[in-house]
């Protein structure tokens, strides 16, 4: 079949050669079918274009795994104001025209996978489905509005805004053939809507993001990371990799680190891989209160993660914690942690917890400095039969998140719609 996969933000797995969609294509392709990415030209992170054109589309081939990717021209933007939704609403316009351009071209789709973060794209969708009389999946990799009320004190749902935001939403799920959701909990939340009568059970899917297990092992064997701090250290390494943002809230690991201190605990440190807007602050916090047991290592190429955790006694699964985590875990970053195979630090509590289901790590039910010192104490006093036990149990739930086999459960539904 040829499958047409719609993300506004895929262009960035195709520069990072890795990523949801493009682990899918890769194993749809291996699968015999001929996937086809359309993404946004304009960079997400530093601004900028992928390819210098003005075109209204550019073909350029994922020569690793011999798909296409189609990029479409919008508007440049920085931050998250008014320019970037104005990029949305372009690319949701241009993506249109230029998958009619292509068809002519290339043929026609017999399917399309249409992808949020933001809604847009979705409409775009399923407008281009209808216009070639194929089917549409919806998936969704954010919640939105509710993701926009989790992490905002501005809105509520009571707004006028949000209610028309949230009609939106109902009506997407309606009109599309299908919906993958990545968390488990996903048709909870359709529930808590009050939409199961028009959104029924048997068309909402769950399939999660997950790890490429090969290509992780493959990187961790050709791409060592060598730093001499962390291999004369001798106390226990809670590493965390990611953004340092101020939604990560990484001022609670600084807080962590503090309570350690005036606690006299001198068994572990936390190593932050990843930059971003609050990194200077909290360095400078850092220095200030002469905190030696948080260390900031700054941004590092993906391709080295995989060795940094290998040389990591645990992993902290750390971000701010908000209602949406009681539809459970999909953090791409989860999935690197379990497969590297140390146990997991989380502070905070999910539903359908992956680390209480594999016994994998620790989940605190609270997130507060307090708190988070208390759990790397604990982990630090595991004993060797207790460390092992959650090894085991991080590469264990490893393999249940390996792309291959989260195609497998994309080309089912697929095959679900195409024959409903």
């Amino acid at each position: 079949m040829k499958i047409w996969l719609l993300n506004h933000y895929a262009g960035e797995m195709l520069s990072a050669k890795g990523g949801r969609h493009y682990y899918f294509s890769e194993y749809l392709k291996r699968m015999g079918h001929e996937p086809v990415v359309f993404c946004c030209n304009i960079r997400h992170w530093g601004g900028g274009t992928y390819i210098g054109t003005n075109a209204l589309w550019t073909e350029k081939a994922a020569e690793n795994i011999r798909v296409p990717f189609i990029f479409v021209k919008a508007r440049e933007y920085s931050g998250n104001g008014a320019g970037r939704v104005i990029n949305m609403a372009g690319f949701c316009r241009n993506v249109k025209k230029a998958a009619i351009e292509y068809s002519a071209a290339a043929g026609a789709p017999d399917i399309i996978l249409a992808s949020s973060v933001h809604p847009l794209t979705l409409i775009a969708g399923i407008q281009l489905a209808k216009r070639f009389g194929v089917k549409c999946i919806c998936e969704i990799r954010d919640l939105w509005p509710e993701s926009i009320i989790a992490y905002s004190s501005r809105w509520t749902k009571r707004s006028l805004f949000m209610k028309l935001l949230y009609c939106g939403e109902k009506k997407l799920y309606e009109k599309s053939d299908a919906v993958v959701m990545t968390w488990p909990g996903g048709y909870e939340y359709i529930c808590e809507q009050g939409w199961e009568k028009a959104v029924p059970r048997d068309k909402v899917f769950h399939i999660s993001n997950g790890v490429d297990l090969a290509e992780y092992r493959r990187l961790a064997e050709e791409n060592v990371f060598e730093d001499a701090g962390m291999r004369r250290e001798t106390r226990k390494k809670f590493v965390y990799t990611g953004s340092v943002r101020k939604v990560n809230n990484l001022r609670l690991l600084v807080g962590a680190a503090r309570v350690l201190k005036r606690r006299g605990f001198q068994d572990a440190v936390i190593f932050v891989f990843g930059g971003g807007d609050e990194r200077e602050a909290l360095e400078r916090i850092v220095r200030e209160e002469s905190l030696d047991n948080i260390i900031f290592k700054g941004r590092i190429d993906r391709t080295l993660v995989p060795s940094v955790l290998a040389q990591a006694d645990f992993t902290v699964l750390h971000n701010t914690s908000t209602i949406l985590d009681r539809y459970g875990q999909s953090q791409n970053k989860l999935f690197e942690y379990l497969a590297s195979g140390k146990p997991i630090l989380m502070t905070y509590s999910a539903g359908h917890s992956i680390i209480k289901k594999y016994r994998c790590g620790m989940e605190l039910a609270v997130q507060t400095p307090e708190h988070i010192a208390d759990g790397i104490m604990a982990m630090c006093g595991y004993s060797q039969e207790e460390y092992d036990e959650q090894k085991r149990g991080a590469g264990e739930a490893a393999k249940e998140f390996d792309y291959p086999l989260l195609a497998e459960k994309l080309e089912s539904v697929i095959q679900f719609v195409r024959t409903a």
